[in-house]
């Protein structure tokens, strides 16, 4: 237990679907991922093991509740006319897979080369109920990136963005250089991600120790959504993880009271416990 779990950023892809393969075996689960526990691996098993027995995330209702909120604004941006979907970052994701989408829906998954490649491996048997297209492009490539979004910009009418569980891992200015490279592309309109405060971000930090140094957490702005209004993007939806964590049943039963206290501004998190998922709309 020396070594640590987390060798680089990808590997927190196989801690998600860990969590997801806990929630999908629930009587009462929230959304249903059998593609989860194979994706996870023993790895995945193992780091959300031990992010339990320090306390982090306990039962993974951060990540359960995050991907019942994002699984829900999918849904809701199809039936607002969603042609096509670019996932950054996928990860582990299987919603290509394990939602009711349109077989007219394109689906973009982008990721560096391994992970797309493990992913293709594992799920090789399986059929995804969309148009699904993998791209394996490393977004620290500015170039490589702006020719994806030109071609998919050329090729779809009305685009969701999902960046879940990404821009925590990425300087504030890498972020902020991303979010105005989305908002040059006419046809994406909408943009959702999972933001945190400086707070939370602290708490991560402390509960994981350093099981995050290969995959340190770098971006929690203390003005929250703000930051992405000078970017071309408005805020349509913000779903509070923790409030809507109580309302599922999945935040531990001690903390529930706090549900009480006011929730912290949006706009101005600074130094609350703040989290969220959030849906933005490219400014016209």
């Amino acid at each position: 237990m020396a070594d640590k779990l987390i060798s680089n950023v990808s590997d927190t892809a196989r801690w998600v679907a860990a969590y997801r393969a806990s929630e999908s075996a629930r009587p009462d689960a929230l959304f249903q991922d059998r593609f989860a526990e194979r994706l996870a691996g023993e790895h995945g098993k193992e780091i959300a093991t031990r992010g339990s027995n320090r306390g982090g995330t306990r039962n993974g209702w951060p990540i359960v509740t995050r991907t019942k909120l994002i699984d829900d604004l999918v849904y809701e941006s199809i039936e607002q006319g969603c042609d096509c979907v670019l996932n950054l970052a996928a990860g582990l994701d299987s919603r290509p897979y394990r939602l009711a989408l349109p077989p007219s829906l394109r689906w973009v998954e982008v990721d560096l080369p391994g992970i797309l490649d493990e992913k293709e491996r594992i799920l090789a048997s399986e059929r995804p109920v969309c148009q699904l297209r993998r791209e394996p492009v490393d977004l620290a490539d500015v170039s490589a990136r702006s020719r994806l979004f030109e071609e998919i910009d050329r090729s779809a009418t009305r685009v969701l963005v999902i960046t879940e569980g990404l821009l925590l891992y990425l300087e504030p200015d890498a972020v902020r250089d991303l979010g105005k490279d989305l908002a040059r592309h006419r046809t994406f309109q909408w943009w959702m991600s999972d933001l945190l405060s400086p707070r939370v971000a602290a708490l991560m930090r402390t509960n994981m120790g350093a099981e995050l140094d290969n995959a340190p957490l770098k971006f929690a702005p203390r003005n929250g959504i703000a930051f992405f209004e000078p970017l071309g993007w408005e805020v349509r939806e913000v779903k509070s993880l923790f409030r809507e964590g109580v309302r599922f049943a999945r935040v531990p039963w001690y903390l529930r009271p706090f549900a009480r206290f006011p929730e912290a501004d949006a706009r101005r998190p600074g130094d609350e416990r703040w989290s969220a998922v959030v849906r933005f709309r490219r400014r016209s």
